[in-house]
This record gives structure tokens, sequence and C-alpha cells, in this order.
């Protein structure tokens, strides 16, 4: 917890000397996770932030990632990928529509976002983000669906981006090896691999 509020005060202090253009406001962070992404030892951050107010976008969530690093060992801004989740932004949104940001055990980043609230499609998509030759890519997608009034038409999808190995269900699937940032990423590309939708 004092790892949060220490990568929190100095996301603010980094925000107070950026341009105002530039800045994230504290109060559009909906999550935050901490972990050491590209392997140097040191606690590096990555955010989920809500878009500005009026920006009307499908995905009001963006993802930004900072590392640690340099004499001073300061976060620096190392990807910014605003647009690219999908989800609940406020706390007067709808429960079970909350994105999540999270740090994975070898050092990756998981960016959850659902549905587990309204309709009878209820959903729920994962990316896992990676740090590769300088950069954060897109490794892994994957989506479980549900159906409340038909479960009969319930399934899960892998799709390991990088190697283009993925399964539905427990079948394997022919799908395209790919390196994706999470700059250029689409969720239309995993979708595409798993049939959402068919």
């Amino acid at each position: 917890m004092k790892s949060l509020a220490y990568a929190a005060f100095t996301l603010a202090l980094l925000a107070t000397t950026a341009q105002a253009e530039d800045a994230i406001a504290p109060d559009r962070i909906i999550d935050a996770a901490i972990g050491d992404w590209n392997k140097d030892g040191k606690p590096d951050l990555a955010l989920l932030v809500a878009s500005a107010p009026g920006d009307d976008a499908d995905n009001p969530i963006g993802i930004y990632i900072y590392l640690r690093g340099g004499e001073h060992s300061l976060l620096t801004l190392a990807a910014s990928a605003p647009h690219k989740v999908w989800g609940t932004v406020g706390p007067d949104g709808m429960v079970g529509q909350e994105p999540s940001i999270a740090a994975l055990p070898n050092g990756s980043i998981a960016v959850t976002s659902q549905n587990d609230s309204v309709g009878r499609d209820r959903w729920q998509q994962t990316l896992t983000l990676a740090y590769r030759n300088n950069s954060f890519i897109v490794a892994g997608y994957t989506y479980a669906y549900r159906d409340t009034l038909e479960p009969d038409s319930s399934y899960s999808c892998d799709y390991n981006v990088l190697t283009g190995k993925a399964t539905k269900s427990g079948k394997d699937l022919k799908a395209e090896a790919r390196t994706v940032s999470i700059q250029d990423w689409q969720d239309d590309f995993g979708q595409k691999v798993c049939g959402n939708g068919e």
C-alpha cells in the first residue's frame, strides 16, 4: 500500500511539472498497478485514466505506463494509449462495468474490462501487456462470454498475439502472430480471432 501511495505522490509531482494539457487530473485516475515492467529491479507504474469531461469516445479510458529510471529514479511516461478501454468511469456508473489494471507475477500487465450487469450478454476481456524492445505490446487477448438466457452459447477464448496460438472453448483456432503496440491495438484484432458475436 505504501508503494501505491508513493507512486500516486510521484505521479502528482510529475503532473505538477508537466504542461497543463499533458497533465492527468488526479480525479480521472480509475485504477493503478505497480510492478517491474522492464525488469530493472525498480517499481514502475501503470494507470487507467478516464478521458477528459466532454470526451464522448466509445472507449473512454486510456492506459498510461511509466518506467522508473535514470540517475534520479523518477517515473517517466513510456506509453500513452488514450481511448483503449471500455467501462464505467465514475462513481455514478453501472456496477459490474468497472475496468481494472493489475501487475502479473511475470512483470506483464493485465487490463480487464467487463459487462457483468446489463442485458443478457455478459463478458470479460483481458489484454496482457508486455515490455519488449523498449515498447509495450499486447501479448495476449482473453475473452469470456456468457448468455444469461442461453447458457449453452457461452464460450471463452485465449489468443497469444505473439505466437498466433489461440483456443476457443478448448478448440484450436488459426490466428496470425503479430507484434502490436498498445497504441496501435484495436479490440477488433482479438475479436476477429475469437469470433466474438458469431
